[in-house]
């Protein structure tokens, strides 16, 4: 298919999907063009790969074939096209439209050109009787013409317009929604550091520690505590200047404190430019308090360990000596206790040493 076929496909599509808002402008257009031509009927077309489209209500309905189609001829001469008698047509006297009974016999179809030069179908006048144009009628279908496409590029960037409106709409909510619903604490700031715009946890934030509602145009410095001002002031000079920040702290909030996850990062416009800061926060103090619970516990085990395998493994490595001299001296002989005693010892013994080798293990897993 030739490319410029394709094009024009592409456009024929476009106006298909629009639903028509001002179906009684197109009325009236295609009224005043049997009227003015002085037949009775009109028809606004499109003309499709395989399919005739005709203006019916508020949208185009498929009506014929393309190859029965009269307005085919317009698009592919992109001119105006007369047709006295439809019967003594060569390429129009066999089809169906003019052989059934009462068939057409007179036709005119002014061509619907798009600015860029897409012929998409016609502004037709039909009549069952032969008949003709005059100069003047010609002219004012063709006039009516321009009008229809007018009308149809308007419809059609209305529709499209509507249509993205509707998707940034939808996107708009769904973006909404998350930055409403997450738990984490996000800021835009201009470079004033005046706060843009704010989610809701922010907000809760603020309110439960200072009983402060906080509003877009508020300057976010009366809200940092005084012991981290020095290094926010810094941070955000490094964010405006291109670079972005991460970095794990301890924040003081009125009268509580929490662990955060802060990233800056630039905000641009479209054309790239630093227009700001986007400053987020994540609370990990359940993190951090996790942390410090499991190297509490990993203390304990430390102690443990040392406790066993020092104050309690020295006696008893005391009395093994003590028992191994005895049995080379023969006491064993004579005192078969001793045996059971030396048994004793050693699995005294070796439940230390398991005691010992498991809180080492455990404390190669915590990584503390």
């Amino acid at each position: 298919m030739p490319y410029n076929e394709l094009k024009r496909l592409e456009a024929v599509n476009r106006f298909l999907k629009v639903k028509v808002d001002k179906q009684e402008e197109f009325k009236e257009i295609a009224q005043l063009a049997a009227d003015i031509c002085d037949v009775p009927n009109a028809l606004i077309t499109l003309i499709g790969q395989d399919t005739e489209y005709i203006l019916f209500n508020d949208r185009f309905v498929p009506n014929s074939g393309r190859d029965q189609s009269f307005c085919h001829f317009v698009v592919e001469s992109k001119a105006i096209i007369i047709v006295p008698d439809a019967q003594l047509d060569a390429n129009l006297k066999d089809y169906d439209a003019v052989t059934r009974e009462a068939g057409i016999r007179f036709y005119a179809g002014a061509p619907l050109t798009t600015n860029d030069g897409q012929t998409l179908g016609s502004l037709c006048v039909f009549d069952r009787k032969p008949g003709q144009l005059t100069e003047i009628q010609t002219k004012m279908l063709q006039n009516l013409a321009k009008q229809v496409i007018q009308l149809l590029d308007f419809e059609s960037n209305l529709h499209f317009l509507k249509e993205q409106y509707l998707n940034a709409k939808k996107l708009e909510l769904k973006m909404n929604s998350f930055f409403e619903s997450t738990t984490s604490n996000h800021l835009l700031l201009d470079r004033d550091l005046n706060i843009i715009c704010c989610n809701k946890a922010v907000k809760l934030l603020i309110k439960k520690a200072y009983g402060v509602e906080l509003n877009p145009g508020m300057n976010i410095m009366q809200f940092i505590d005084s012991n981290y001002m020095a290094d926010f002031i810094n941070n955000c000079g490094i964010t405006l200047s291109g670079e972005s920040i991460r970095l794990e702290l301890l924040h003081n909030y009125g009268v509580f404190s929490s662990w955060f996850i802060d990233s800056y990062d630039p905000a641009r416009n479209n054309d790239g430019e630093i227009i700001g800061i986007s400053y987020n926060s994540i609370d990990i103090s359940k993190r951090i308090a996790s942390q410090q619970t499991a190297l509490a516990q990993q203390r304990k085990l430390s102690r443990i360990a040392f406790i066993q395998s020092h104050e309690f493994r020295r006696p008893v490595a005391t009395i093994k000596g003590m028992l191994n001299l005895m049995e080379m001296d023969g006491y064993d002989e004579n005192y078969p206790l001793l045996k059971v005693i030396k048994n004793s010892v050693n699995e005294i013994d070796d439940s230390i040493i398991e005691i010992v080798n498991f809180t080492v293990k455990n404390t190669e897993k915590t990584g503390y």
